[in-house]
C-alpha cells in the first residue's frame, strides 16, 4: 500500500510527478486527503494551502475516532466500516473516512447517541429511515458543516440498528454483525458492493482490501460467515476486481473457498426474488424540536390515511415509500452509505402533516 500503487489506482503516469496524481484524485472530495497524507510519507514538497487541507482531514478522522469511543463507551454503539478499516492502514497514510458508521444494540441506545450528537454538535441536517417490517430498524444520519463548509466535505454520522441492511428484496436486513474484525471488515466491504455491483470498486475500497492482505485469515472459516450472511457473491466479485490490482495474500484462498458458496446463495436469491421486495421508508423532516430526553424510542402518528407521521426524540418527520438504496455516485471513494434522506413532500400533504403535530401538540 503505497504511492506508487495509487498511482496506478487513479491511472495516473508517475513520470507526470504528484501535481498529477493530486488533480486525478480531485474526482472525489475524500480522495486527495489519502493522496496528500500519501505524498507527506514520501517527502514531497507542497504548499501550506496543501499542509491545511491535510491537516483539516486529520483532524476530522481523528475527531470522528473520539466521538466514537465517546458514544461506544455512553451507549453502546460501535463503529463499522470506515474507522476499523483506517486501522489497518499503514502509520502515516490517512483513509478517507466520508462519515462515521456506528451500529446500535437496540433503539433506545441509538436515539441515546443521536441526542448526543446533536446536543454536542451544530448539526443542520437529520434524515431517518425504517427499514423492513415487524419488527423494524431505525437508521439515522446527521450532518454539520465542516470547518471549511466550502473546501471540505461536512461532517456526516450515520447510525442504525441494523449492521447490514441489505438490498430490500434478496438480502435481508441482518441486524447483528459478530466475528474477527478483519472478517467484520470484509464481510462490510461486500455489503457495500450490494448496491452498485455494475459499477467497479474505487481506489479506497480497493486500498481497504489491500491493508486486509496483511491479516491472517482461516480461509474456510471466514468463507462460511460471510456465506452466512448472504454475501458470497460480492465477496467474491471484490477480491476478483482486487486481484487485478494487487497481490491477494491470504484472502486469495478466501476467494478460492468461497467458490462452492456462490452458487447455492444465488439460488436463495432466485428463490427470495419470487417475494415483493420491502423498499425503505425515508422520513421528509417538518421540523426539528426541543430535545425530547424522557423518550426511548420513536413514535408512529397516522392523523389521516396516506400521512404517517414518525415522532422522534430530536425532530418530526412525514414518512414516504421511498426507492430501494440508490447506486453509488461516480465518486471513487465509495461512500458507504448513500444519502437516507427523502425528496420533498407534496405542499398539501405537507401542510396537513403539519395541522396533524400542532394538534397533537395541543393534547400533550
Amino acid at each position: 500500500m503505497n504511492t506508487a500503487l495509487l498511482y496506478r489506482l487513479l491511472d495516473a503516469d508517475p513520470a507526470d510527478g504528484p501535481a498529477e496524481l493530486l488533480h486525478r484524485a480531485r474526482s472525489c472530495r475524500h480522495l486527495p486527503h489519502l493522496v496528500l497524507s500519501a505524498l507527506v510519507r514520501d517527502g514531497v514538497r507542497m504548499g501550506e494551502p496543501a499542509r491545511d487541507e491535510l491537516r483539516r482531514a486529520r483532524d476530522r478522522a481523528a475527531h470522528y475516532a473520539r466521538l466514537a469511543a465517546g458514544l461506544a463507551r455512553s451507549t453502546g454503539v460501535r463503529p463499522l466500516r470506515g474507522l476499523p478499516l483506517a486501522g489497518y492502514y499503514p502509520a502515516g497514510l490517512l483513509r478517507p473516512l466520508d462519515g462515521l458508521e456506528l451500529v446500535a444494540p437496540d433503539e433506545a441506545a441509538l436515539w441515546q447517541a443521536v441526542v448526543r450528537v446533536v446536543t454536542d454538535h451544530p448539526v443542520e441536517h437529520i434524515d431517518v429511515s425504517l427499514l423492513g417490517e415487524r419488527p423494524h430498524h431505525t437508521a439515522v444520519t446527521v450532518h454539520w458543516p465542516a470547518e471549511d463548509p466550502l473546501a471540505d466535505p461536512w461532517y456526516r454520522v450515520h447510525l442504525s440498528t441494523a449492521a447490514l441492511p441489505g438490498d430490500g428484496a434478496t438480502v435481508p436486513v441482518r441486524p447483528y454483525l459478530v466475528a474477527d474484525e478483519p472478517v467484520e471488515c470484509l464481510i462490510a466491504l461486500a455489503e457495500s458492493r450490494l448496491h452498485r455491483p455494475a459499477l467497479p470498486p474505487g481506489p479506497v475500497t480497493l486500498l481497504d482490501v489491500a491493508g486486509l492482505t496483511g491479516r491472517p485469515f482461516e480461509p474456510a472459516e471466514t468463507a462460511a460467515v460471510v456465506a452466512a450472511y448472504r454475501l458470497a457473491p460480492e465477496a467474491a466479485a471484490l477480491l476478483d476486481r482486487a486481484a487485478d490490482h494487487l497481490p491477494l495474500g491470504p484472502l486469495a484462498a478466501v476467494r478460492a473457498a468461497l467458490a462452492r458458496e456462490l452458487a447455492p446463495e444465488h439460488r436463495r436469491r432466485a428463490e427470495a426474488s419470487r417475494t415483493p421486495p420491502r423498499p425503505a421508508r425515508h422520513g421528509v423532516l417538518l421540523r426539528r424540536t426541543v430535545i425530547r430526553h424522557t423518550w426511548d424510542r420513536a413514535r408512529f402518528l397516522t392523523p389521516a390515511a396516506g400521512t404517517p407521521l414518525l415522532l422522534t426524540p430530536v425532530a418530526d418527520f412525514l414518512l414516504t415509500p421511498g426507492p430501494a438504496c440508490p447506486a453509488e455516485n461516480a465518486c471513487p471513494a465509495e461512500s458507504a452509505c448513500p444519502d437516507d434522506s427523502a425528496g420533498p413532500a407534496a405542499p398539501g400533504l405537507r401542510a396537513a402533516a403539519l395541522r396533524a403535530l400542532h394538534q397533537w401538540d395541543a393534547l400533550c
